[in-house]
This record gives structure tokens, C-alpha cells and sequence, in this order.
């Protein structure tokens, strides 16, 4: 690397993989380095055979509750209404005495593991899935559990890259007309807004890109992806003259990140204009198809995933809606049955089409959101009794549970447990770090050597902690 001239060395170091002339690790070269200088979402290559080649995050946006969903809790119904034997751990409000679940529980599947019917597809489908109920995390706060489960750093005050830049930024991309990393979000976005799927000090190529599913128009699901003025050919010397200018102001005084990210976002915009519009256009897929997933805004969504995903997008995260939806503070009975229905049919879908192609096999399905929730009933104020409850359940950062499918995970498995009321994990607990070390164990990475070097150290998704859980690979 030393015979590069001076100025492409500079160039290596702010563009490739912001290593430095004298900075590139052994995975780095393995990547071939020259290649990601040109093109930083050119395909890497990874530490060690993968079993998962891209990733689809479901995100329960606000906190779904494990003891109503996947984490079966006969006790809930014997003591209901009483207090918590024990100790009656901390939670962000006040919280009174314990509350059954209005969902019923079944067993389901040959793995015969119980499930609700707040996902009635879903749980029918529970020997595909990998069940966590051991999770995890720091505290019952949306800001930093967000920031924890797509950054792997609670701090909102110092953004770090996402979980799905750092995916991206260690496999590159099978399709350069489309993003790396993709964030479908309706209405809007999500608390601690685009920080959930920003690149941060990564090169701007790896930031995800949010498309706001609610609108069904191309035109404006993809805003501005034509230009009805000029001809693409107009276009392509254009965007040459612009990118030349830009390069040589690189070299010539320092490419700032900023810079970077616009560089690439116009090389995309313009390669996005054909591929984009059909990759989003889920009226090309045949009818059963449609109905398989619901001609609904979670079906398009879901169907919109499976799509980006064929086409090479390494990581798509799908939110179930602006703000916080799952975050059930009153009447979870109502609350959760609305969300459960609208999610319910796309997942079980996405599920089955990703199987009956082939794609299931290395696709890595996550579902969960940033916590889970308390068993005990919220209360309106504090010192109210039991009988003058809003009939929801409080955040739980405790223990909650997440479940995985396809991508080289076991399938009809359950792993982990609660307690008996499911307030605390308590047998192989997971920390959200031990999630992501696993999930770039699956995709090959050794998430200790996943490191991009910035302010004078080198940073990593599951900064100084993180194990693999092996137990959950196939």
C-alpha cells in the first residue's frame, strides 16, 4: 500500500474504509481494499463462511409484551390480581399487582411450543422459528433501548453507526442500483428519528435508506426518483462532470463525510431509476401472491422486503409505524389485539414465501422490539390500587423475548426462560451485545475484528462486550 501516491492513500482513508494508508487490518485486505476505494459497497469478503447472506429486521417499534405473545406464563393466571412474590423489580412507572393475559395460549407445531393468539399465523408457524426468551437490555427508556438495539450504544448523544451500516459496510451490496441497507417505515419515523439507521462516522454509502411505505404511489414512495427534465443520457455527463469535481476536490483539500454521502447518494439516485421503481412496485407480483401477504399496508410493506432482499439489499428493517406503536400503556387487550391483527398475516407471509423460494435458508428473519413489558398492571398515579388500573403493562428491560428464523439459526426451538411471571430473564440470559455478536456470527464476522477506526480507536457494533450464543446455530 505504501508505493499508492500520497493523494490516494488520502483518498483510501477517507473513502475506502476510513482505515488509513498505514491503518488497513488483515480483514480489510482480505477485502480488497483498492475495490472498496472505488466502490465502497463493493462485495466483501467475511471472516468465515456465513449462513446468512442479508437480513430482515421486524421491528415492534415501542415494546411488544412477551407474556402476551411468545413467552407463556400459567402463573399470571393463578396470581392474577395479587402482588408480585419476591421482589418487585424496578420499572419507569408505577406499577400494582400482577395481570393475566386477555390472549389465550396454545400449543402449536411438532416442537409443541406455546404460543398466543395475538399472532395466530405466526404462532402456527412456530417450528420455523427461533424463540429468545432471555433477552435482555439496560433500561426501561425508549431513547437509549432504541439506540442500544439498532446501534449497540444507548448514548443518544453520540450517534453511532446502526446495526445495518455496519452489515452493510462488512458485505457490500449484490446490487449497486439499489441501497445496501434499507429502513421501510410508515407514516413518518420512529423515535430518536434517523439516528435508528444512520452510518454515523461510517462512509455515507452505508447509511440507510428510509422509504415511507404508508404512500402507494411510486412517485411518491420514492420521491424525486425521475427527473422529467433531462433525458438519463444528459443525466449520466452531468452527474460525471459533478462526481469528477467532486473527486478532485478530494484530493486537492480533504473530502469531508458529508461530501462523500452526497457523492454517493447522486450516483445512486441516478442508477435507482429504473430498478428502484420496479423493486418497490408490488403490483407486479402476481395476485395470490398479494393476497397471500394481505393488500394491506403491512402486506405491501412485508411483500416490499421479500423483494428488496431478492435483488440483493443486504439488510432491510421493517417498522411497524411512526413513533412507538407497541407501547401499551392502557388497555393492552385492545392496543396490542389492533397491532398484532395488522402484523400478523405479513410476517406469517413473509415467512412462507421467503421458505417456498428458496431464501429462508439464508435470509436471517428477526423480529422484537427495543424491550418488552412488565407482568404487572401499570397504574394511572401513583399509590392508586388495583382496581383503578389502566389495564396495560409498563416497559421491561428485564427480560423480554425476540425470535429469529431462517439464516442458519435453529428452527422449532425455544431458548432461554423467564422468570415465573416473566418479569426477569434468568436461564442463559442474552444481552442485546450477545444478539449482535450472533447475528454477524451468522452473517461471517467475527464481531471483535468488525472494526472501523475513527477519533483514535477502533470501534465496533458490540463495542467491548458481546458473546456468541451458539446454541441457537443449526
Amino acid at each position: 500500500m505504501n508505493t499508492l501516491p500520497a493523494t490516494r492513500r488520502e483518498f483510501l482513508s477517507r473513502t475506502g474504509m476510513g482505515m488509513g494508508a498505514l491503518g488497513l487490518s488483515p480483514f480489510l485486505s482480505s477485502l480488497q481494499a483498492s475495490n472498496r476505494s472505488l466502490n465502497p459497497l463493493a462485495p466483501g469478503a467475511t471472516h468465515f463462511p456465513a449462513r446468512a447472506k442479508r437480513v430482515i429486521h421486524i421491528f415492534a417499534n415501542g415494546g411488544p409484551s412477551q407474556v402476551d405473545s411468545f413467552d407463556y406464563k400459567p402463573e399470571l393466571e393463578k396470581y392474577h390480581g395479587k402482588e408480585v412474590p419476591g421482589e418487585h423489580l424496578r420499572t419507569e412507572r408505577k406499577t400494582g399487582t400482577l395481570m393475566k393475559s386477555p390472549f389465550n395460549f396454545s400449543q402449536h407445531g411438532e416442537s409443541g411450543i406455546w404460543a398466543s393468539d395475538l399472532f395466530p399465523k405466526v404462532s402456527e408457524m412456530v417450528d420455523d422459528l427461533c424463540i429468545i426468551n432471555s433477552m435482555h437490555a439496560n433500561v426501561p427508556n425508549h431513547e437509549p433501548s432504541l439506540m442500544l438495539m439498532n446501534t449497540g450504544a444507548e448514548r443518544v448523544n453520540l450517534v453511532r453507526p446502526s446495526m445495518g451500516s455496519w452489515v452493510t459496510y462488512g458485505l457490500g451490496t449484490e446490487n449497486e442500483n439499489l441501497p445496501g441497507f434499507v429502513s421501510l417505515c410508515p407514516g413518518g419515523v420512529p423515535i430518536v428519528e434517523t439516528q435508528n439507521w444512520r452510518s454515523a462516522f461510517l462512509p455515507g454509502a452505508y447509511q440507510g435508506t428510509h422509504i415511507d411505505t404508508k404512500n402507494t404511489n411510486i412517485a411518491k414512495l420514492i420521491p424525486d426518483i425521475r427527473n422529467p427534465r433531462m433525458p438519463r443520457e444528459l443525466q449520466r455527463k452531468q452527474l460525471d462532470l459533478i462526481q469528477e469535481m467532486n473527486r478532485q476536490d478530494g484530493e486537492d483539500g480533504g473530502l469531508d463525510p458529508d461530501a462523500e454521502a452526497r457523492i454517493h447518494s447522486l450516483e445512486l439516485a441516478y442508477k435507482m431509476q429504473i430498478e428502484a421503481t420496479d423493486a418497490f412496485n408490488v403490483e407486479r407480483e402476481p395476485e395470490s401472491v398479494r393476497k397471500l401477504y394481505g393488500e394491506t399496508l403491512h402486506g405491501r410493506q412485508m411483500l416490499i422486503a421479500r423483494r428488496l432482499v431478492e435483488r440483493g439489499v443486504r439488510f432491510v428493517q421493517v417498522w411497524h409505524g411512526a413513533g412507538q406503536p407497541w407501547d401499551s400503556h392502557a388497555e393492552i387487550a385492545k392496543n396490542h389485539g389492533k397491532l398484532g391483527q395488522e402484523a400478523d398475516q405479513p410476517i406469517a407471509a413473509l415467512l412462507t414465501d421467503l421458505k417456498q423460494r428458496g431464501l429462508l435458508e439464508d435470509t436471517l428473519v428477526i423480529w422484537g422490539g427495543e424491550f418488552g413489558r412488565t407482568p404487572t398492571v401499570e397504574l394511572p398515579t401513583p399509590g392508586s390500587n388495583a382496581a383503578n388500573t389502566k389495564l396495560g403493562r409498563d416497559h421491561n428491560h428485564h427480560g423480554f423475548t425476540m425470535w429469529m428464523a431462517g439464516g442458519g439459526v435453529k428452527s422449532g426451538f425455544q431458548y432461554g426462560k423467564s422468570d415465573d411471571f416473566g418479569f426477569k430473564a434468568v436461564e442463559n440470559r442474552m444481552h442485546v451485545h450477545d444478539l449482535h455478536a450472533t447475528i454477524l456470527h451468522l452473517l461471517g464476522f467475527d464481531h471483535e475484528k468488525l472494526t472501523y477506526r475513527y477519533a483514535g480507536r477502533d470501534f465496533r457494533l458490540t463495542d467491548v462486550h458481546g458473546e456468541v450464543f451458539h446454541d441457537l446455530l443449526a
